[in-house]
């Protein structure tokens, strides 16, 4: 049975961030996950967890300024210093409130800066944080982004990270799998997920058009999760869409996996 994980960063935008822990579990989400909290301290995010028994899935390395715009600086060659400190920040938090993966969101292409060289730094810096992560128990993930949502992303497709994974070398670089980003950059959903399944540290979900929550487009996600069960995916799988009406009032699709789970 699939195991779903609320992200707090797009679900229950109408509450406070540090609220949205108490919703999750109240709506039978059993984990969170969220872009990232490096402004919180570790402590707050660990007791929220506690109190409302909820398991940390995934966040990401620090991804610059996000309110500005960033998205990620592994693909910086000015911010190489930056981005290794942000491995041991991560690793501080992910060993606080025992979260066993981070994702690397790559970052958009900086102007003027050919795409080799940008690959090249990206796989550097993931080649640097693969065995350092590893060495706590803590999987690194790369994330495809469709470039509708994101223009300028680096890093978009499944071969892109294949690319980059074999570039870097090391085992602990594993795929964060986006059925909604994968719906709009290339299809072939369920093949391309069998294909990889051995190299998935994480799914996520969003229907397509309009990224809101599942049944309202065009995917089928009674047949994914479905495949994902068949396929023995023990990870879990992050909701993360923009709540067409309520977060909560939206959650008929969680329905059956969420009584199964009581």
């Amino acid at each position: 049975m699939p195991r779903f994980s609320a992200n707090i960063s797009m679900l229950y935008p109408e509450l406070p961030f540090l609220d949205r822990f108490a919703a999750a579990a109240s709506d039978g989400f059993k984990a969170v996950e969220y872009v990232g909290a490096y402004d919180q301290p570790t402590a707050v995010l660990v007791d929220l967890l506690q109190e409302h028994g909820l398991t940390q899935a995934l966040f990401n390395l620090p991804a610059g300024n996000w309110a500005a715009g960033e998205r990620g600086i592994a693909c910086h060659p000015d911010r190489v210093a930056e981005f290794r400190e942000s491995v041991d920040k991560a690793i501080e938090y992910a060993k606080a409130n025992g979260c066993t993966q981070v994702n690397c969101l790559a970052g958009i292409a900086p102007a003027g800066v050919a795409r080799a060289e940008l690959e090249s730094v990206l796989a550097e810096n993931l080649r640097y944080a693969a065995p350092r992560l590893a060495a706590e128990g803590i999987m690194l993930l790369l994330e495809p982004i469709n470039t509708r949502d994101m223009p300028g992303f680096l890093i978009n497709s499944t071969d892109d990270y294949e690319r980059i994974a074999a570039a870097v070398g090391h085992e602990n670089l594993y795929l964060q799998y986006d059925f909604y980003h994968m719906q709009i950059v290339q299809g072939d959903l369920i093949p391309t997920f069998q294909r990889l399944q051995s190299r998935i540290g994480h799914v996520q979900i969003a229907d397509h058009p309009g990224r809101h929550e599942p049944g309202t487009g065009e995917i089928n996600y009674a047949n994914i999760f479905k495949v994902l069960d068949e396929a023995g995916y023990s990870g879990w799988v992050g909701a993360e869409y923009r709540p067409k009406a309520g977060t909560s009032a939206g959650l008929g699709w969680f329905e059956t996996w969420r009584s199964a789970a009581r």
